[in-house]
């Protein structure tokens, strides 16, 4: 194992947005990141600098979350290169927002496969490593929408809703073996996701939160953080809530 590498963290989808301020949150010279990517190669890169820069080993590689054997070897490939798995963060999503009626069969398919099979996938497999080392956090990226609902997201809903119930059973299954599983659920974030809406959208959404304001991903991934460190220990099976006191 390379000198003073202490710990191995996984970020799912860390190449921008919520997955990107992850990564800088764990980044310090005694930590190895790795994060996968799906087509953006010059955001990966550059995500990989600026962790390189605050001292982290940083690695970006291109892994489609929905095929178990480019997780099986992206996974084997730094448990053998730094020999343990401390952190996983299931991050990785997407949206094809439409009606129900509306909504064709391949935006239902493809959104549960990236946001709730590819956890289930990446779990799976980081779970084997924890499991033998006895300890590890599982930290899923689920959202307020999980637990809400929302109007012509039925594939998100159902992937993010889903990702609670996963959280849950999995707390159970690995608690005895030092392996806390959590999910933080965020509301209205600043990120590329939520960029594109126009202005009467985003002063409606606005209105609903009581603090006022969108958040941002860095006080997301300070939860997660937080959900990773030994002050978390006791903590499993929760869903912690990101979103101004829209779920109140």
């Amino acid at each position: 194992m390379p000198d003073q590498v202490e710990r191995t963290v996984v970020v799912t989808g860390g190449s921008r947005g919520i997955g990107k301020a992850v990564c800088l949150a764990f980044a310090d010279p005694h930590t190895s990141i790795w994060f996968n990517y799906s087509s953006d190669v010059s955001a990966a890169v550059e995500t990989e600098k600026i962790l390189r820069e605050k001292g982290a080993r940083a690695h970006g590689v291109k892994v489609d979350v929905r095929s178990e054997d480019q997780v099986k070897a992206f996974f084997k490939t730094l448990v053998a290169e730094y020999g343990r798995l401390d952190v996983l963060v299931n991050n990785a999503g997407i949206t094809r927002d439409n009606l129900l009626v509306r909504m064709k069969e391949a935006d239902w398919d493809g959104v549960m496969d990236i946001n709730l099979k590819g956890a289930f996938l990446c779990s799976k497999v980081a779970a084997r490593t924890m499991i033998q080392q006895h300890s590890g956090r599982i930290i899923n990226i689920t959202s307020l929408v999980g637990v809400t609902g929302n109007a012509g997201q039925s594939n998100y809903v159902a992937a993010k809703a889903g990702l609670i119930g996963l959280t849950k059973a999995l707390a159970r299954e690995l608690a005895q073996r030092n392996i806390t599983v959590n999910a933080v659920a965020p509301g209205f974030i600043d990120t590329g996701m939520t960029g594109i809406l126009d202005e009467t959208a985003r002063e409606h959404i606005l209105s609903q939160i009581p603090l006022g304001r969108a958040g941002s991903a860095a006080e997301v991934a300070g939860v997660v953080e937080f959900l990773a460190s030994d002050k978390a220990a006791y903590m499993t099976g929760q869903v912690i809530h990101v979103s101004g006191g829209m779920y109140i």
